[in-house]
């Protein structure tokens, strides 16, 4: 029984490359217009209709999975923000139970609107694309049959007519062309039946699958902003509570300028005012009838600021505006001091300069380091983790550094998608041809 079983096996194999073989001289006789083809090109408009909807409805997929993944991310994001808010929402003020039953019922609204777009339109997504695979091998199989009823068809005429008939053969031949007829003929009728309903079906499935997103999106939308109105009434009321008290808001020094800036300099040995890197002071001399009384001679606009000799200083309106400001302090200032002597005192006018952050003007590209792969253009810290759903994708864990590089055909660069490797993998093998894929951008934040 084993070596039965073994020849039938061995029987089956041989008979399948015969026919690998026979198809594969058919094709190459049609090529050198050796033989006829048979045409159907009815047929052939429909193939072309299968794979253009079978390219939209994978790219569709796609996209509808980034959408999905992209509400995950907010749904984080807005979970986080809430969270800040119950933190910092002290537990005297007004309020604060509402902040935190306003929280839960956000979370919970992302949770179901997040859920419903999986059932009602990526689930029933995938059952759209389901039925691809099996008509697309039906049509390459169709495909193989034809290429067998026309082997057939021209061996059965070679018998026919040649010099020598040989009616056995010729039998022979008539009945391996009108079963391969057969095979093929009922292949061709179910996929001419098939494939124009199911070409017509994607219109449907496009309106029902985008209603469908449409009316998730309005409900959400409409609940969300009502949780968001409760939460600006509640905050409304806390400002009502506090707004009679100052919140004063203390001026911080600049990051860009050094931490020595802060320490009070020596005066240089010339006696020339002491300047910050970003100052540049220059006297102005007022009037000594200015500060004989109080409050007298304080200039009412900026054409009143002039030095001794009557005439305006040079510079910027800048200049004589900051001046304004300082001459225009209260005169309780002067009354609660005694009067200086009379002598011309410097007016401060004020001009900026671009600030240096460790000697390069803010602004200013950094230079690219020879480490980094071809083309390399900066790089993102992924900040959720990504699973990939294709091979050519790249998956993340939160936390990882990737170095983004161009795509080598910028026309298969989809909307929101950018190609990189990953750091670790980089310096580890210094390869890319492997190491290389495509991920979602708003999964990462940008850090150089």
């Amino acid at each position: 029984m084993a070596e039965m079983s073994k020849g039938v096996t061995a029987g089956k194999i041989a008979s399948n490359m015969q026919k690998k073989l026979t198809r594969a001289q058919e094709k190459v006789l049609q090529k050198l217009g050796k033989a006829d083809e048979t045409k159907d090109e009815q047929f052939e408009q429909c193939v072309q209709n299968f794979n253009k909807q079978l390219t939209e409805g994978t790219k569709l997929q796609k996209d509808l999975r980034t959408y999905l993944a992209s509400v995950k991310a907010m749904h984080e994001a807005s979970k986080k923000l809430t969270e800040c808010l119950q933190e910092v929402y002290e537990p005297e003020w007004p309020g604060r139970d509402d902040t935190n039953k306003i929280a839960e019922s956000n979370d919970l609204l992302w949770v179901d609107f997040h859920q419903k777009l999986v059932d009602q339109a990526l689930l029933t997504m995938d059952t759209y694309l389901g039925q691809f695979p099996d008509i697309k091998s039906r049509i390459a199989k169709r495909g193989r049959k034809l290429v067998d009823y026309d082997s057939a068809r021209h061996h059965f005429e070679s018998l026919q007519t040649a010099k020598k008939k040989d009616e056995t053969k010729i039998a022979k031949a008539e009945e391996e062309l009108v079963k391969a007829q057969k095979v093929f003929e009922e292949m061709n009728l179910d996929l001419q039946e098939e494939l124009p309903s199911l070409w017509n079906s994607r219109v449907g499935f496009y309106v029902n699958t985008f209603q469908s997103i449409a009316g998730l999106e309005e409900n959400f939308h409409k609940e969300m902003s009502k949780l968001n109105q409760n939460l600006n009434d509640v905050l409304t009321n806390l400002d009502k509570q506090y707004s009679s008290n100052a919140f004063p808001i203390k001026a911080q020094p600049s990051d860009s300028a050094p931490a020595k800036a802060n320490k009070s300099p020596s005066p240089p040995p010339d006696g020339t005012p002491i300047t910050s890197p970003e100052i540049k002071t220059v006297n102005q001399e007022l009037e000594p009838s200015s500060l004989e009384t109080p409050g007298a001679g304080i200039p009412k606009s900026p054409s009143q600021v002039v030095s001794s000799r009557g005439s305006l200083r040079r510079g910027s309106s800048l200049d004589a505006l900051f001046s304004v400001s300082l001459c225009s302090l209260s005169p309780l200032l002067f009354s609660a001091c005694p009067p200086p002597p009379q002598t011309s005192l410097p007016a401060v006018v004020v001009e900026t300069f671009p600030a240096t952050v460790n000697g390069t003007e803010e602004g200013s590209a950094p230079s690219e380091r020879a480490d980094m792969p071809p083309g390399f253009l900066f790089k993102v810290q992924a900040m959720h983790d990504y699973a990939a759903t294709d091979s050519d994708e790249l998956p993340l864990k939160a936390g990882d550094v990737v170095l983004v590089i161009p795509f080598d055909n910028p026309d298969e660069q989809d909307e929101g998608w950018l190609m990189g490797v990953k750091e670790a993998d980089w310096l580890q093998r210094k390869e890319l041809d492997q190491s290389r894929g495509v991920f979602p951008e708003n999964f990462t934040e940008r850090v150089q």
